[in-house]
């Protein structure tokens, strides 16, 4: 039995080799670096190790200590030879292969012919209680799915698409992924160890071009401590390198528009909710190219990469009313130079650009969702990305002790120029079509010399002291942002019709006995400078208690200051503590079983949107008017104004008030607990099982609050007299920044001579349930690894994700202002807030995988089944909590005067898609490739998100409601030709 126990994985060996495939699994004895991986083993004590990668020309050599145990940590990603000599000389080398982020076991523990296999063959990782996903470039490849970040993400077990509307684009819906149950706005994004998430909101992050992808980690929980300010997951790109041999490549991607599948549904039917599809004009041409080279500059030394990508994508919409064509033809680049300076330090310099400008020009229709265009609007331009540069320095001190060290600079442009910013946005909602008059392109106008700009540090260090292995660090950012926002043309408005017997907010009801036509005229504004600092340290100790038994202690302590226009600080945190806790047990000891368990905390800063909208100067204000069912003949259009109805509501007046008057100075940041228990069991002919139960619980909110009237009443019931009482509440009402659910410390000016006077309100004042989100998973998953014939790859998903607060968005209604959005305004807009959430999908399958059905020929197929979103009917707020959350419209959980909970009427759908592959690289044209993915082949156009406003006034149902905003993306045809050398 021995013998052929041997025999057999040499045999597997010898057979991974001669098809060329690299024989390692995804794990580590830690959490490595998400730049770097590590390779760790165990062998005789005084064994000598070495490694080696010859495409980078590097080697290292240490002496295993006299646990038994040895650590190569942070080594670029690439594959290594490892060679051990054993203090009896005998000899044993092999090869592993390191991925970003994660560590590789080789184990030479006796001079015989055993071989321990620590590859993709039969044995897992049993060393890290981590829940991630590591594809490099050749296994992205082979799946069928869109070449962006959050495509990828979305194969990984507990992830599913946010919703269309956050972090929406002109050329594009929003594209970011919600990770085990947390908001899309709540994950954290790194490229060659730079953080790039954009931290306006956190829905938007930098990029290289696609092609530059050598490897995606996502990591969907239970990461150690040197990670932080997410709450959903972290997604980490490293990118190509240089190595010792010069290679390049060339290709041309194109998806055309003429083999795209339908593009949109109608209204048939809709009184059963059920939307049919058609035919109609518009869609997406995309083309790119790539060019891109790579090799040393010196031998062994100097190795540079580039790559280049140029694109002509042309998107044509046609609407009730409006025809739009977006194009955009930006090229963008990627830059890497790697540096051995000597055998134990290197230097990393990155540089990148995904700048994007996006020219839009809009045409009036001359028929409903038809091809003739009438009269051309004035153009406007839209940018985003930017410009980013990374610098990292790696030095092997001695063989125990490693340090690296990191700085940044990423800039992220949101300019715009709009041609049509002295024109009104004018839109008529009195019938599902809600067709727009005037000339405005757009509702609102953003700065037009919007930008972020991240400074960042790092530094990093791990000391292996035998059976502690130490890893601590720190890292500190600055990021700086210009931003404002305002009505294009100083005011948005919308013709509506109020029933009979319904009221609007001002205080006007309708008592003509017929309906009224009327215009809700809003006016926005806001803006400035604002700078955020976030910093951290850690330190994590990776103890190996037993020979089976490994536990990883560690904490991480954050800091968060944000500051005004004024350069005022008006938030602070100091050292919120984070402990983070992880078991990893090899219940057998040959790495074929493993049982982990992971607890931790986790915090995430405050966005710098808040600095904008709560500490910046706002003003925000909204009149009514009875239409005169006329509009004005130039090209604005202006609708008649007839007899104003009811008074001015005002939700900001413009000020920007004292920092210290906004935020609760007892504020602690947002946060969330986690627990993971799982198992991972390794079968024959490269088969991996697993099994997962993921709790958890958001246990602070940070949110704003606005509940004047709660504040004054109390006031007077507790020994205020009226005046006093009258200035809390108008305080209150300008909108504190504080933890929901708890008390108030409020600093206000009473206008007593004495300045701000701290104010405790308590909350059962302010009249707020306790914030709850829940989130519950139980994962099943399953992989064949790739043997250069064939993988496959799969996981099934129950997950329940409940509460009354989605987090740091709010998806119900496509509203992105990060940390402070309407949830906790007042508190009828939080009643009946608790039930299924926004990212609850119940049931999720994923599968994908690839064949090699001849040497030219590879097909390849992915597969995603999810069941429906939960929905709502939201209306005007009717309940008796409080007197202000009807100014907010369809927002509350009343609808039609009727209480419905959150979650309560119904899902949407579910989604089904199939994508398939089919790459040919023929024998009489060596070095090229082509290929064809067919995304979503059978057209699937399942809904995704609708109109969930069921008023549009209170008491007068909405047209609109249930109206579809977003679909599953059509059938698209993707065709690539692809040269190397």
């Amino acid at each position: 039995m021995f013998r052929k126990t041997v025999l057999a994985r040499a045999l597997t060996i010898a057979f991974a080799a001669t098809v060329g495939s690299t024989v390692v699994v995804g794990g580590s004895a830690h959490a490595a670096s998400n730049s770097a991986g590590d390779i760790v083993g165990r062998a005789a004590a005084g064994t000598l190790i070495t490694i080696e990668n010859k495409s980078i020309g590097l080697t290292r050599t240490l002496t295993v200590n006299k646990n038994g145990d040895y650590q190569l940590t942070m080594l670029p990603p690439g594959t290594y030879t490892v060679r051990a000599k054993r203090p009896d000389g005998s000899l044993e080398e092999r090869q592993v292969a390191v991925n970003a982020g994660e560590a590789v076991s080789s184990n030479f523990e006796a001079a015989t012919n055993t071989v321990v296999v620590t590859g993709r063959l039969n044995r897992i990782d049993v060393k890290s209680p981590e829940s991630s996903m590591v594809l490099n470039e050749a296994a992205i490849d082979r799946i069928p799915v869109a070449r962006d970040v959050t495509a990828v993400a979305l194969l990984a077990p507990g992830a599913t698409r946010g919703d269309a509307r956050i972090g929406q684009t002109t050329l594009r819906a929003g594209n970011v992924p919600s990770l085990g149950g947390a908001s899309p706005a709540e994950n954290v994004y790194y490229i060659n160890g730079f953080n790039v998430t954009n931290m306006l909101n956190g829905v938007a992050f930098n990029q290289v071009p696609f092609e530059a992808i050598a490897s995606q980690q996502v990591k969907t929980g239970g990461y150690g401590p040197e990670y932080g300010r997410s709450l959903g997951g972290v997604l980490s790109i490293t990118t190509k390198r240089g190595t010792n041999e010069w290679k390049g490549g060339a290709n041309v991607i194109w998806e055309p528009v003429d083999l795209k599948g339908s593009s949109i549904y109608t209204e048939a039917g809709k009184s059963t909710n059920k939307w049919l599809v058609a035919d109609r004009p518009g869609g997406t041409d995309d083309k790119k190219a790539n060019l891109w080279a790579g090799g040393p500059v010196i031998q062994d030394k100097l190795f540079v990469f580039g790559l280049v990508q140029g694109a002509d994508i042309e998107q044509k919409t046609y609407g009730v009313s409006t025809q739009t064509i977006v194009k955009s033809n930006t090229p963008r680049y990627l830059v890497k130079a790697d540096w051995n300076i000597n055998d134990n330090n290197t230097l990393e310099l990155t540089a990148f650009n995904d700048e994007s400008k996006d020219k839009v020009r809009t045409f009036a229709s001359l028929a409903p969702y038809a091809t003739p265009q009438g009269a051309e609007r004035l153009p406007d331009e839209y940018t985003s990305g930017g410009q980013n540069y990374i610098a990292k320095y790696t030095s092997w001190l001695t063989d125990d002790f490693t340090v690296s060290a990191m700085a940044g600079l990423g800039k992220y442009s949101r300019a715009s120029s709009i041609g049509s910013a002295a024109c009104p946005f004018i839109r008529d909602d009195r019938t599902s079509a809600r067709p727009r008059l005037g000339c405005a392109t757009t509702s609102n106008i953003t700065n037009p010399g919007a930008n972020d700009e991240r400074r960042a540090i790092r530094i990093d260090a791990e000391w292996n002291l035998g059976d502690h292995g130490l890893r601590f660090g720190l890292d500190n950012e600055e990021y700086k942002v210009v931003d404002g926002t305002q009505s294009s043309g100083g005011e948005t408005i919308l013709i509506k019709t109020l029933a009979p017997g319904s009221d609007l907010p001002g205080g006007y009801v309708n008592n003509t006995g017929a309906p009224i036509d009327f215009l809700q005229v809003r006016h926005f504004e806001n803006g400035g400078a604002f700078t955020t600092k976030n910093s951290a340290f850690y330190l994590e100790d990776n103890w190996q208690v037993t020979q089976n038994l490994v536990a990883n202690i560690g904490v991480r302590s954050e800091s968060f200051e944000n500051l005004n226009a004024d350069d005022k600080t008006f938030i602070k945190v100091d050292n919120t503590i984070a402990p983070r806790f992880g078991l990893s047990w090899d219940v057998r000891g040959d790495q074929s079983l493993k049982l982990f368990a992971n607890a931790g905390r986790y915090y995430i800063p405050v966005m710098s949107n808040t600095n904008v909208r709560l500490s910046g100067a706002e003003l925000d204000y909204t009149d009514r008017f009875v239409y005169t069912g006329s509009n004005g003949g130039d090209a604005f259009q202006n609708p008649g104004r007839g007899a104003q109805l009811g008074t001015r509501t005002i939700s900001s007046n413009g000020e920007a008030g004292d920092p210290r008057s906004v935020v609760d100075p007892n504020i602690k940041p947002m946060y969330q607990d986690e627990f993971i228990l799982g198992a991972q069991h390794a079968l024959a002919n490269r088969w991996t099982v697993g099994a997962k139960v993921t709790y958890r619980k958001l246990k602070k909110v940070m949110d704003d609050m606005c509940n004047g009237p709660g504040a004054e009443e109390w006031a007077l019931a507790n020994g205020y007299n009226g005046d006093q009482a009258a200035l809390i509440g108008g305080a209150i009402d300008h909108c504190f920044l504080y933890n929901p659910g708890g008390d108030l410390t409020a600093n206000i000016d009473l206008e007593d001579g004495k300045g701000l006077t701290e104010v405790v309100i308590p909350a059962a004042s302010l009249g707020f349930p306790q914030p709850q989100r829940k989130y519950t998973a139980l994962e099943l998953t399953f992989e064949r690894a790739w043997d250069g014939v064939w993988n496959l790859q799969g996981s099934y998903v129950w997950s329940k994700s409940r509460g009354n607060t989605e987090g740091y968005v709010k998806s119900d209604i496509g509203q992105d202002d990060a940390g402070i959005s309407q949830d906790w305004d007042y508190p009828g807009l939080m009643e009946g807030a608790y039930g299924d959430l926004p990212n609850d999908r119940r049931h999720t399958v994923k599968v994908f995988g690839a064949y090699q059905v001849t040497p030219e020929l590879r097909l390849g197929a992915n597969a995603i089944i999810q069941s429906g979103r939960p929905l709502n009917c939201l209306g005007y707020y009717s309940g008796n909590l409080d007197t202000v959350s009807i100014l907010y419209g369809a927002s509350s959980f009343y609808c039609n005067r009727q209480l419905n909970p959150r979650g309560t009427v119904g899902r949407l759908e579910w989604t089904r898609e199939l994508s398939l592959q089919a790459s040919y690289e023929p024998a009489w044209l060596p070095k090229t490739t082509f290929s064809i993915d067919v995304l979503n082949v059978f057209n699937e156009r399942g809904i995704t998100q609708v109109n969930e406003a069921g008023e549009s006034a209170r008491g007068t149902p909405s047209p609109n409601y249930l109206q579809p905003g977003a679909f599953q993306a059509g059938r698209s045809v993707r065709l690539m030709a692809q040269y190397e050398f």
